[in-house]
């Protein structure tokens, strides 16, 4: 039997403070977060929703290095964005703190210390990467060197991210250290480590035997982590920024930001409610449910609850952990690095107003246990097709309807034909599914149910013609446009969760207050009821605004591409095995001068050349009608190898070959001699 809970702790993943939010996160975590706690608000049920600014870790000081300022400057600039990108998006947190506060270093100080107090932690020796000219030691994001899978000059020592592959410090091809270019050095270290393994009978049954209602992609990463046998994990690191470990010995060491960062949660209940909030952390009525995205799955899923765990005095675990995958923005890996993403401040401010078109095309497209994609072509269709075309136009149609033909009041419900009945029945039966989704973090599925809402309200006024029937039977119009209004107030509930900002307009427009309980009834509206003043709940998004963004991207686009065509003709190829003298002395290499020039017939890639070696005129057919034409080449002095085999190419006998210089991204280019030499001149 299902476990009956008297309120609900909401989490969100804590965002790191080193740059704006972009739609990956929203899609993967916020706007269904947001969701869920709006629905449980509606059906009346006590709930506290808790995020906050992640603004310790590595990303935030190597953002400061590169911007020349303090780490605290950082997450100063960068809290008020994201904050600011929330508020702007009808994300209503009860509290958005920050991990930077007193509160919550002194929190994660004193968890530290209770179990370093209790022996809870080993400590392990190792020798880790440090740079002898900064004195410092080197986090993984710290050291750069060529990958050894793809031979990328700048991967990282914890990834490559040209070819996507997962690194270790120790694979790099010479490693060097950003913060001063110096090749780092082994240096012994002692960090404190928590013993995952000790809890790894515990994890099985909590939640392999406990928990197989979580998501599929939920459960089968915890099961893959704890198949493959868990192991310590480092919960101090040597750095300058973070909560400075509490133990004597432990001078410029700090706490592992992993480690760190969930406790946030409690710091920022505690903050908010600084005399209730164990209520919320350690009543077994309390559920708590974490929206992460599948990047955190591992660390709420089997990190913290062994923190809690370790930690006991009546701490809760979650109940469920509704992660999602990722998603991609134009068919492409969403990168902030590479600037591929569509940042939440910068929608906000190229879409004024559209806060809930956003909202419903990242609900519709949710990566759920999935990766997606979201496009600008498919984000204006749906804005156009659905929100403007269905919800929109049913409500605008009803509401314009109800004025004109009895002056803005719900007009009275008549005697109720099949076509009325078959519409009514239809919502308690979209209620019911939409329920059951939202109960199990199904938003994507809710979201259909609540646009179905439309869809029959939509149909039900197109088949019923009320601006017809008008001219003959005004009682009948009353029942149609009561009907409607009644399908109204649904969708202002209906949408609630999904789209606040136009279910508040809609409230407006009904002149009416409603809760989840009504949703579905066959009288939300009393005839009689003076409605509000009709509006548009959406408007077209024009193909300008969304070539805009397309232009934005191909110009993101084609800018990496040109970087990586300059990176790719850094590249050289492997030496060749070594030859001797006498071999070398084979090749007769000359200069010579092109006389003539013109294309191979039916090809793309052959000129035929005209030289004169000095020794003689002769023809050569060489492939390089891609980089020069026919033009070009005549009067360039060129070097050859004059005494290669004769070849016949197309029917043409080709009679040397001409040197030239293959860069790393296929393109060639000449070996010409820097100062004009007479043709037949030896080159060695």
């Amino acid at each position: 039997m299902e476990k009956e809970f008297k309120r609900t702790l909401v989490t969100c993943a804590l965002p790191y403070a080193n740059g704006p939010i972009h739609i990956g996160h929203l899609a993967g975590v916020y706007v269904p977060a947001d969701i869920y706690v709006r629905y449980l608000r509606l059906r009346g049920r006590e709930v506290l929703y808790v995020c906050g600014s992640d603004e310790h870790g590595v990303p935030i000081t190597i953002k400061a290095r590169q911007q020349g300022c303090s780490p605290q400057d950082i997450v100063d600039r960068y809290h008020g964005i994201i904050k600011d990108s929330f508020e702007g998006l009808g994300i209503h947190f009860d509290i958005y703190g920050r991990t930077s506060s007193e509160v919550h270093h002194r929190n994660a100080a004193e968890f530290f210390r209770k179990l370093y107090d209790e022996g809870k932690f080993i400590t392990r020796e190792s020798e880790q990467y440090y740079d002898p000219e900064a004195k410092q030691f080197l986090a993984d994001r710290y050291i750069v060197g060529t990958c050894p899978k793809c031979g990328n000059e700048g991967a990282y020592g914890d990834q490559c991210e040209k070819c996507g592959s997962t690194l270790s410090p120790e694979e790099l091809i010479n490693p060097k250290s950003k913060l001063s270019g110096a090749a780092p050095v082994k240096k012994k270290t002692t960090h404190w480590y928590l013993p995952l393994q000790d809890y790894e009978p515990w994890l099985r049954e909590w939640i392999l035997e406990g928990h197989q209602e979580w998501r599929t992609n939920v459960y089968g990463q915890v099961k893959s982590w704890l198949d493959g046998g868990l192991q310590p994990r480092a919960v101090t690191r040597d750095l300058d920024w973070g909560v400075p470990v509490p133990v004597e010995g432990a001078e410029g060491k700090v706490l592992y930001v992993w480690f760190d960062a969930p406790i946030g949660y409690i710091s920022n209940t505690q903050e908010l409610l600084p005399d209730s909030w164990e209520k919320w952390w350690k009543s077994p009525e309390t559920r708590l449910v974490h929206f992460i995205g599948k990047d955190n799955i591992v660390f709420h899923c089997i990190v913290f609850p062994a923190m809690l765990k370790a930690y006991g005095d009546g701490y809760i675990l979650p109940d469920n952990v509704p992660a999602n995958e990722f998603l991609n923005l134009e068919g492409d890996k969403i990168s902030t690095s590479r600037g591929w993403a569509v940042w939440a401040h910068e929608y906000l401010q190229d879409f004024p107003g559209k806060q809930d078109v956003l909202r419903y095309v990242l609900t519709a497209n949710a990566p759920q246990t999935s990766d997606n994609d979201f496009s600008w072509k498919d984000f204006q269709s749906r804005n156009n097709s659905e929100l403007v075309a269905v919800f929109g136009n049913f409500v605008n149609r009803a509401m314009v309807l109800t004025h004109k033909y009895f002056g803005g009041k719900v007009p009275v419900c008549g005697n109720l034909e099949d076509v009325d009945r078959e519409a009514l029945a239809q919502i308690p039966q979209l209620k019911a599914s939409m329920e059951k989704n939202l109960e199990e973090f199904k938003f994507r599925e809710a979201l259909k149910d609540a646009m179905g809402i439309a869809r029959v309200g939509n149909k039900y006024i197109s088949d019923t013609e009320p601006w017809k029937v008008a001219k003959t039977d005004l009682a009948r119009t009353g029942t149609i446009l009561n009907i409607s209004l009644q399908i109204c107030a649904d969708l202002a509930i209906a949408f609630e969760p999904f789209t606040p900002f136009a279910a508040q307009r809609l409230r407006t427009m009904l002149g009416s207050a409603l809760n989840w309980d009504v949703l579905g009834r066959p009288v939300l509206l009393p005839a009689g009821h003076q409605l509000g003043t009709p509006e548009l709940l959406f408007a077209k998004i024009e193909d300008d605004a969304i070539q805009v963004q397309l232009d934005r991207l191909a110009r993101i686009r084609a800018e990496r591409e040109e970087a990586a065509r300059a990176e790719a003709a850094l590249q050289v190829e492997p030496q060749k095995e070594e030859c001797s003298f006498e071999e070398f002395e084979k090749m007769d290499i000359r200069t010579a001068t092109v006389l003539e020039a013109e294309r191979v017939p039916k090809t793309d890639k052959l000129l035929k050349l005209t030289i004169d070696t000095g020794i003689d005129r002769r023809t050569i057919v060489s492939g390089i009608a891609a980089y020069y034409t026919p033009e070009q080449m005549v009067g360039k002095q060129i070097c050859i190898l004059a005494n290669l085999k004769p070849r016949v190419i197309r029917g043409i006998e080709s009679r040397g070959m001409i040197l030239m210089a293959k860069q790393g991204d296929g393109s060639m280019r000449f070996i010409t001699p820097q100062e004009a030499v007479c043709n037949g001149a030896i080159v060695g």
